[in-house]
């Protein structure tokens, strides 16, 4: 049992590589500095270093909920049409066999099947953030998946099952982007940043309500104002459902907000 009672976060993890390589021609070389210093301030946001952190990432979908047991991890390139240089990216992060082990416990005593996999990679959802929160790759990660039906209800209960982490010295991580619409992203469109917006301020809303309204409102976040025009398919978004769970009682904050491509990207951290 940790002393410290870590927060959960849900942070964005930007385009592909993006931080590892200079922006396609036309936009400012400093298009993703801020997002990189926020994701670099974070052990210092959270304010301990806790023994490991689980990551749900935006790009591992399964069944039933699956944890990454590795003791050393590989990665996967899942990102296409960058350079080439960005396909020799290193993270040698090595898992945790007690964390992983823990987390299939509490999510089989909540009554979910779970399951356990080894030889899957950790995904860019995961690795490219990592390397500007923890650079050294020092820091043991056991990765979680979504579930295929991309249920916001079911991520909420999965979050609430991993909560005992929080207090063992465990730091939640849900990652993806608070906007994922590709088809609308470097479109220069007023309404398409006008939707953006309105669900960014909706989702600030419902982050920082009260426990049961945060809850009853991320359920129902499809039918927030320009939900569907800013997640078309909710994977990215559900990493956020996983920290909100786990974060029990504790108050959610904005901890980072930017408008890029004319969309609003955003942050979040509980406890």
């Amino acid at each position: 049992m940790s002393a410290f009672h870590f927060p959960a976060l849900y942070i964005p993890h930007g385009g592909g590589p993006c931080f590892f390589m200079e922006p396609f021609p036309g936009y400012p070389p400093t298009l993703w500095d801020n997002m990189a210093a926020f994701l670099r301030g974070i052990p210092d946001a959270v304010g301990e270093r806790p023994q490991a952190v689980l990551v749900i990432s935006g790009h591992w979908e399964c069944s039933v909920p699956t944890v990454l047991s590795a003791d050393n991890h590989t990665l996967l390139y899942d990102y296409y049409g960058f350079p080439e240089h960005t396909y020799q990216l290193t993270y040698p992060a090595h898992g945790s066999a007690r964390v992983a082990a823990r987390a299939l416990e509490l999510l089989r005593a909540a009554g979910m099947p779970a399951a356990e996999e080894h030889g899957r990679g950790l995904d860019h959802g995961v690795f490219v953030p990592f390397k500007l929160i923890y650079p050294e790759a020092d820091m043991p990660i056991v990765q979680l998946s979504l579930l295929h039906h991309l249920d916001a209800a079911r991520h909420l209960a999965i979050g609430r099952a991993l909560a005992p982490l929080r207090d063992e010295g465990v730091l939640i991580v849900g990652s993806g982007n608070s906007y994922h619409n590709l088809s609308e992203f470097f479109s220069p469109s007023p309404d398409a940043g006008a939707l953006s917006a309105q669900f960014d301020e909706w989702l600030g809303h419902a982050v920082q309500a009260p426990r049961a309204e945060r809850e009853r409102l991320l359920t129902q976040w499809h039918d927030a104002p320009g939900a569907r025009a800013a997640h078309p398919r909710a994977e990215h978004l559900l990493p956020l459902m996983v920290a909100a769970g786990a974060a029990g009682d504790d108050a959610g904050r904005i901890t980072y907000r930017e408008q890029m491509f004319g969309k609003m990207f955003s942050g979040y951290q509980f406890g």
